[in-house]
């Protein structure tokens, strides 16, 4: 039953690093379209590797944002993997030399699978490893193959690859309102419009990157509305 286990796991993780390596392919053409070269482009994904804040970074850049806004917007985005790690913390009960591997691999994808086998810790310290490994690596690969592919075009932008950032933004998006429950999902996506209405308003008064930004606070202002909603009386 064990080694059972320790297939499905090994197969899943297996899937998941190769789906997301061929999502990586577009972000390191993306990054060199941005202004980005080889280099800086895979230095963002062997030391910042979380999608959302890569492809955040590289759109602020090559909007023309500035680099401290493009930074912050990155942050804002993998601010959750941070919370990630407080909800893991008790589920894995890593030992200290282990944490700042866990730290760095510590992702949506990851987080998923260790919950997912969270009845045994056993499995699931091997479910989250080998998922944050797989993607690790082969997200590495993709962002190789798809900046080392850019870069033999004399102009990235020619495809047009701007247009890839807001989809797969929303391609990042969706999977968190369809899985959600009814109440949940309307919020989320009342969150969603209303963010995405405050930055396309401010987009012609404000440097690109900061509309981001400023919806940021939509987010914060329904939690904080919410949160006090659902506070216990007395």
């Amino acid at each position: 039953m064990k080694s059972s286990t320790n297939r499905e796991i090994h197969l899943n993780a297996l899937s998941i690093g190769l789906a997301t390596g061929a999502y990586a392919l577009s972000f390191g053409a993306i990054s060199i379209a941005s202004g980005l070269d080889f280099w800086q482009t895979q230095t963002l994904s062997l030391f910042m590797f979380t999608g959302a804040s890569q492809f955040a970074l590289v759109g602020v850049l090559g909007a023309g944002g500035g680099a401290l806004v493009a930074v912050v917007t990155a942050l804002l985005l993998g601010a959750r993997n941070s919370l990630y790690s407080l909800s893991l913390s008790p589920v894995l009960q890593l030992r200290k030399g282990h944490i700042p591997v866990a730290a760095q691999l510590t992702i949506d994808e990851s987080t998923g699978m260790a919950f997912k086998y969270s009845d045994s810790r056993t499995s699931s310290r091997r479910a989250f490893f080998a998922t944050g490994i797989s993607v690790y690596v082969l997200w590495n690969i993709g962002t190789a193959l798809g900046s080392l592919g850019a870069s033999q075009l004399s102009d990235p932008g020619m495809l047009g690859l701007d247009a890839a950032i807001p989809a797969g933004f929303l391609a990042l998006l969706w999977p968190r309102l369809v899985n959600s429950s009814s109440t949940e999902n309307r919020r989320m996506i009342a969150v969603a419009v209303i963010s995405g209405l405050v930055a396309f308003l401010l987009i012609p008064m404000l440097r690109p990157g900061l509309p981001v930004l400023a919806s940021a606070l939509v987010a914060v202002g329904a939690s904080l509305m919410w949160g006090k909603k659902e506070q216990p009386c007395g």
